[in-house]
């Protein structure tokens, strides 16, 4: 008879404790604002390690203008930069002019860098760029809006007798200078003309970053590097012992050069290794032309005409 008298409240003890422990957890997860998913996520979180952010992640954005209704007659808008993006602006400045009565859209292409340094100066609107900005173009205002994807072709005179594909570190040591006969790296022999585009080019930059890897061009004897950053007299410099590069718009349809295949792959491949991102930069504040015509870009009648340019 203790003994059940004894058990009793232990019984009652227990019951009170789990009550006291049940009503104190659903006060937590419900009035508290707080549930065992936030508690898991919040737990993966911090056992998770941060994903660094990249210079292509920093250095572009999709496009933060809407689509203009109207642009006031006499708007002109002026651009100036890549060759790599001398069809997609003039696909964009056709269709602009037309949806938009009396507007203007000028156009040139003297390189990356001399675009970014008009838009500095003030003598451009919209730098038409195909490498990522520096940080130190980033900190004098300047943003940089994706527009397209695109590919860097190797490309070889249609006469030119090689016709295999390279590795990518073939690659890296032709435009190094560390092969210089094509005996190297097939059956013919013969020195293997480099010719590069000046420095101010962004696809001569992005090759540097994205196919040498940050090394330095090569500039021996077999070294010839163009003065001005256009394709067409580098695609004719090319003659039958030549390779160079191009953005891939600009030498697909050429009857005049073959696209060299890389590690089995040809530009057109959604996994070919030497892609790059093509993007307009503008200076803050953006002028109400700017913010029409990138606004325009991002519409659907933009896009078409980028994606029927390319």
């Amino acid at each position: 008879m203790s003994q059940k008298n004894e058990t009793l409240p232990l019984i009652l003890a227990l019951v009170i404790t789990l009550g006291i422990l049940g009503a104190g957890f659903w006060w937590f997860t419900n009035k508290g604002g707080v549930s065992l998913g936030d508690l898991k996520e919040e737990q993966s979180n911090e056992n998770s390690p941060s994903t660094p952010q990249t210079n292509e992640s920093v250095n572009s954005s999709t496009p933060k203008f809407s689509p203009p209704a109207t642009v006031p007659a006499g708007t002109t808008v002026r651009i100036n930069g890549s060759t790599s993006m001398v069809k997609i602006n003039q696909g964009l400045k056709n269709s602009f002019e037309q949806q938009f009565s009396g507007t203007t859209v000028q156009t040139q292409a003297q390189g990356t860098g001399n675009g970014i340094n008009a838009v500095l100066g003030g003598s451009a609107d919209i730098a038409a760029i195909s490498r990522p900005l520096t940080l130190d173009e980033e900190n004098q205002g300047l943003v940089a809006v994706s527009v397209a994807q695109d590919a860097i072709a190797l490309v070889v005179g249609v006469q030119n007798p090689f016709r295999r594909g390279l590795k990518q570190q073939q690659v890296i040591d032709i435009f190094t200078g560390k092969i210089t006969n094509w005996s190297e790296i097939s059956g013919q022999t013969g020195t293997i003309r480099v010719i590069n585009r000046p420095d101010v080019s962004g696809t001569h930059q992005a090759f540097k970053e994205l196919v040498l890897k940050g090394a330095n061009f090569g500039n021996g004897s077999n070294f010839e590097t163009m003065d001005r950053d256009a394709t067409t007299p580098l695609l004719r410099a090319l003659g039958t012992g030549g390779i160079g590069y191009a953005t891939y718009a600009q030498v697909a349809s050429q009857q005049t050069v073959r696209t060299v295949a890389v590690d089995g792959l040809t530009p057109e491949a959604p996994n070919y290794p030497y892609q790059r991102t093509l993007a307009y930069v503008y200076k803050e504040p953006a002028s109400p032309a700017v913010q029409a015509f990138l606004g325009f870009a991002s519409s659907s009648e933009g896009q078409r005409a980028i994606a029927d340019s390319q």
